[in-house]
């Protein structure tokens, strides 16, 4: 399997309100991905950070491997989340793949 970690920090003009609100919608976004895209085992955004952090959000997602990585960045499902509710808000975009 194929692990798909992704850290997100959220535009500056953003008040801690709309920022609060964003990363609900990219939490609820993301994870109704669930159970839609082929391969995808498992989904989680993480949108509760402690205060020493230095990103505002993370996702963490399990594929069974790497085609099914590569079909899920261009599923239109997921491209639809990531227009619509991730990039639009998104300025720093950490990710890490790997093996498990």
């Amino acid at each position: 399997m194929v692990k798909h970690v992704i850290l997100w920090s959220l535009k500056d003009e953003l008040s801690e309100t709309e920022k609060e609100e964003v990363k609900k919608g990219i939490k609820e976004g993301l994870e109704g991905l669930r159970g839609v895209i082929p391969g995808l085992r498992d989904i989680v955004v993480n949108i509760n950070g402690l205060p020493s952090s230095n990103a505002d959000l993370m996702l963490d997602s399990t594929f069974d491997d790497e085609e099914a990585l590569k079909a899920y960045a261009v599923n239109p499902a997921h491209v639809a989340v990531a227009d619509g509710k991730v990039r639009p808000y998104t300025k720093i975009r950490s990710c890490l793949d790997y093996w498990i």
